[in-house]
């Protein structure tokens, strides 16, 4: 009788945790799918940054979802979307799908940008990489000759949290 009342009790607390689990998920509004890699604390098949040595690129997607065969970069923003997502935040999650084909193997054929109230599928296509790569290539030769690249942008707010914000010329605040 005992061994049944603890098989039901241990019944019940698996079924509890698949209900939580589910209901994280949703709350986050992740795909379904086994979380390979997470940014924020939840267990993770890998260890390390994705890195890429050819390009100089690494790179930590909020979560990284394994679909069967097939790999999903997803970045999670915590503010409402914008109308269109912001060009950087796109370029982010390329660089995520390109440094998951570089070191995995795979090649996902789209990553998720979630923000709070809405979620953009970003179709990795041989274009966008190509798009990503030139503004790769960019940067470096910013980098090379010291300088930043232009602003792109009139929001003060995007320059506030911008990483360049100190030593940039052409900020807005």
């Amino acid at each position: 009788m005992l061994v049944l009342l603890v098989a039901v009790l241990l019944g019940v607390v698996g079924l509890l945790l698949v209900w939580l689990s589910a209901r994280r998920r949703k709350q986050l509004g992740l795909p379904a799918g086994t979380v390979v890699y997470s940014d924020t604390g939840i267990r993770q098949e890998l260890e390390k940054p994705l890195y890429d040595r050819a390009l100089g690129l690494t790179g930590r997607p909020d979560y990284l979802i394994r679909q069967g065969k097939r790999l999903i970069p997803v970045e999670v923003k915590s503010a409402a979307a914008p109308p269109v997502p912001y060009d950087s935040h796109v370029f982010q999650v390329l660089a995520y799908c390109l440094l998951v084909e570089r070191q995995m193997g795979i090649r996902p054929a789209y990553g998720l940008l979630r923000y709070d109230d809405r979620e953009f599928r970003i179709d990795f296509t041989f274009e966008a990489e190509e798009r990503l790569l030139d503004l790769l290539a960019e940067i470096r030769r910013a980098e090379r000759r010291g300088g930043l690249p232009e602003r792109s942008h009139t929001s003060a707010a995007r320059c506030r949290a911008c990483g360049f914000r100190e030593i940039c010329d052409q900020r807005l605040t």
